[in-house]
């Protein structure tokens, strides 16, 4: 657990993976209970901390970036990916978890 709060790749993971699980729950979760049981306050609650993961992926991504001098096309793709379900997870499997071990 210590080896993602260490560096810069491995907090990137670990708040893609916190930050992926949030958007799933957004999804499979809070949407429904939205639009089937018309409870809008899950979207409001998860939505508001789903936002503020992702911003701070984001940021982790132009920080890691920088720091491990990624091309572009590389960011791109790490913040492309987190639009889609699952996406996150992916990414940290292919490109994220190779670099940090």
């Amino acid at each position: 657990m210590l080896k993602f709060l260490t560096t810069t790749i491995g907090r990137l993971r670990l708040i893609a993976f916190i930050e992926g699980l949030s958007y799933l729950t957004l999804l499979f979760v809070a949407m429904p209970l939205k639009y089937i049981y018309e409870q809008p306050q899950a979207v409001r609650t998860v939505g508001s901390i789903h936002g503020f993961l992702f911003v701070a992926y984001v940021l982790l991504v132009f920080l890691t970036k920088i720091e491990h001098r990624w091309d572009w096309a590389k960011t791109r793709l790490l913040l492309l990916i987190s639009l889609i379900p699952f996406g996150n997870f992916y990414a940290d499997r292919k490109w994220l978890a190779p670099e940090q071990d």
